[in-house]
């Protein structure tokens, strides 16, 4: 019926919904029914009606015209409630839901009110749609324990009585929530990726006067001082500091195409992704983009069910009001997930690709802004969050990898390309001001002289049939890569020489092993992977597939290994290694050790102070038919391994759609040499310093 509804009908009808379900739950906060539920249902109505309040303030424009001390206040009574203060005594929080209904009925409740905080994002967007479906699920929920009151089997909070089918029938709901509402999700959510008219950020980015701090608050992403000092910091560097940090994040993206013999004439659009305080920054990159015909898209990172929570933020992001909430509720999908759920998302997921499928074709890959010097964070292994069943991880990964290999039909990862850069943020401490000089240094380090050198050090590897890398102190690598053999060595590499393209800053030389004779221990004594901390992390391969792993995190070996498989292997049974690489950016290595920062550096930075191993898809995946050369006009040969050689039979099984680096420190790092087949052993590095001839320059930033 609603298809061939017209969009002001629809608009119409969801005013309608949206007031009947208002009117309902400014109700609620006043009756006395649902017994030991009462107070979670008046909280909810309450935050509810915040949200009422907060569509008003943001659709009347009083927004715009608030004071800041007014914004402050409305901003951190959206996120009071689960900020680490209050966290332990918020419905959010499944440890407390748990606690005060059951584990099971503690889960499913906890669940509705992180949706419902999907919401602030609805509310700031002007999204009627997506306030109604939340609030309509809310009430749907409200009158189950409602009617159980009503037919004298009120629900107890221990779990006791007919709490049971209360909690199968409540279960339901949230299922056909997400089934139901799958097939917009994902309309929105390809739309967003490759549709710039959608932005209503690339609008506060450009029209906003970005002097005045206020413009933080237009977003409705939470505001701390992280993100206040970040924009007067770069409200107050120079223009042509501006410019330089915006040129080479734009000419990092434009000659990733570039290197790689792709045609970005042919693209239209780029994704932009960043921290709130950079805008202007991310105005002179908008700028520059449309000079070489890209119009920005720039969508919010994943707030509810349907785009996926995450400690690893993927979009536009404020600050992060609390990671154990985003770490509690990532695996939330147990509550509902089966095949038949995992079917339908990836048919709404075709449609809607579909639907976009021009747009998707012009679209040019993301220019990512990531931060970095936030405190580190440890999470807590909660009994009473959801967590995936066996079956449901093996779901999980079949959908991981459908959608990948869906997504890459319509965004052929052959025409597609991308750039990273990081910068610091003022939690790293005190000389935050000297360290983000530091990192714009390091972003700009002169690319031709370590051209140069890493060329040597390919030379050197491409005379190898093998790479030995082993640990020095407390770290206890032994580890073999086997190398593909060139069969033309005077034309063919096996090594990229990357210099300052779409991993910035300069500084690696990396390869995609072949699996079979690789094999050995990959141990690091520390090391952060997607915003979490791994303490003594250890990854065995055989013939290149991971056949054990643990950490030190947890107390026992079951969590640990739990931490690493959801974290690292994305619920995977094993993975192959997928890149071996040399870091050669001493310069970011000693920074790093001199401002005592080595736990909070990026991956993107910390991958070129080392030696490092990527366990996943290769460097290369879904590109690896495409020719590229080094500067030196050899043919980069090394491109797949034998998993990915299986795309031509079963594409599911070649891809994994996650790849993960793990970096040793030079200060960890006892050798690193190259073994011929003759047997011949050239030491490249040696307790941690560069002793190959030729490139004796690298350690001059030890000095």
């Amino acid at each position: 019926m609603q298809e061939s509804m017209t969009i002001e009908e629809k608009e119409e009808l969801e005013a309608e919904r949206f007031a009947l379900a208002y009117e309902r739950i400014a109700q609620i906060a006043s009756e006395a029914g649902c017994g030991a539920y009462r107070d979670y249902f008046r909280k909810m109505a309450e935050f509810v009606l915040l949200m009422k309040e907060t569509w008003d303030f943001v659709g009347s424009g009083a927004l715009r015209r608030a004071s800041l001390e007014e914004l402050e206040r409305h901003n951190h009574a959206l996120y009071a409630d689960i900020l680490p203060k209050n966290y332990d005594r918020s419905y959010a929080n499944p440890a407390y839901a748990a606690e005060c209904f059951g584990k099971t009925m503690g889960q499913l409740l906890s669940f509705v009110y992180a949706e419902l905080r999907g919401m602030i994002a609805a509310a700031y967007e002007q999204s009627l749609y997506d306030m109604v479906i939340r609030m309509e699920l809310f009430l749907e929920i409200y009158q189950i324990f409602l009617c159980g009151e009503q037919e004298g089997e009120p629900v107890e909070a221990d779990g006791a009585g007919p709490a049971q089918s209360f909690t199968e029938e409540i279960r339901k709901t949230v299922y056909w929530y997400v089934s139901d509402y799958s097939e917009p999700a994902a309309y929105d959510k390809v739309e967003g990726l490759v549709c710039p008219q959608r932005d209503c950020a690339a609008r506060i980015v450009m029209e906003s006067e970005l002097s005045d701090i206020r413009y933080l608050y237009y977003y409705g992403e939470y505001v701390s001082e992280n993100e206040i000092r970040t924009a007067k910091h770069l409200a107050a560097l120079p223009g042509e500091t501006i410019k330089l940090m915006a040129d080479t994040y734009t000419e990092g993206y434009r000659i990733g195409f570039e290197v790689c013999n792709k045609d970005i004439s042919i693209k239209k659009t780029v994704n932009i992704r960043y921290c709130l305080g950079f805008e202007r920054m991310i105005r002179e990159a908008v700028l520059n983009f449309e000079k070489i015909g890209l119009k920005p898209t720039i969508y919010r990172s994943g707030t509810n069910i349907f785009q996926g929570r995450s400690v690893h933020k993927n979009g536009y992001f404020g600050a992060n009001p609390n990671k154990q909430f985003d770490y509690d509720h990532r695996e939330d999908s147990a509550l509902f997930l089966d095949k038949q759920l995992t079917e339908r998302r990836l048919e709404c997921m075709q449609s809607a690709f579909e639907q976009f499928k021009t747009e998707a074709a012009v679209f040019g890959g993301p220019a990512v802004l990531e931060i970095f010097g936030e405190q580190p964070f440890v999470p807590q292994n909660k009994d009473a969050a959801c967590k995936l069943s066996d079956k449901q991880q093996k779901l999980s990964v079949e959908y991981t990898s459908k959608a990948g290999a869906i997504q890459n039909r319509y965004i052929k990862g052959e025409e597609r390309s991308f750039t990273i850069i990081a910068f610091p943020v003022p939690e790293i401490g005190d000389r935050y001001d000297e360290i983000f000089d530091e990192i714009i240094r390091i972003n700009t380090l002169d690319y031709q002289l370590y051209q140069g050198i890493q060329q040597t050090l390919i030379d050197t590897l491409d005379k190898g049939d093998y790479v030995l890398i082993k640990g020095m102190g407390k770290n206890r690598t032994n580890l073999k890569i086997k190398l593909h053999e060139l069969q033309t060595p005077e034309k063919e590499t096996n090594f990229e020489n990357c210099v300052a393209d779409v991993n910035i800053p300069v500084g690696e030389v990396f390869t995609s092993p072949q699996l079979a004779g690789t094999e050995g221990l990959l141990h690091v004594t520390r090391v952060f992977l997607n915003g979490l901390e791994y303490r003594d992390i250890s990854i065995r391969f055989q013939d290149g597939m991971i056949t054990e792993y643990d950490c030190g995190n947890f107390a026992s070996e079951q969590e640990n290994k739990r931490y690493i498989k959801e974290n690292v292997l994305f619920h995977h049974d094993t993975l192959p290694i997928g890149e071996f690489a040399v870091g050669t950016n001493t310069t970011a290595y000693v920074a790093a050790r001199k401002f005592g920062i080595e736990d909070k550096m990026p991956i993107l930075i910390a991958e070129k102070t080392g030696p490092h191993f990527a366990v996943g898809d290769t460097c290369y995946s879904h590109e690896e038919e495409i020719k590229s050369y080094n500067p030196d006009g050899k043919e980069i040969a090394a491109k797949e391994n034998e998993v990915s050689a299986l795309r031509g039979e079963d594409m599911e099984k070649a891809y994994f759609n996650c790849h993960t680096d793990i970096t040793i420190p030079y200060d960890e790092l006892g050798e690193l040499t190259v073994v011929t087949k003759e047997n011949e052993v050239i030491p490249v590095i040696i307790e941690g310093r560069f002793v190959l001839a030729g490139t004796e320059a690298l350690n001059e930033a030890f000095g």
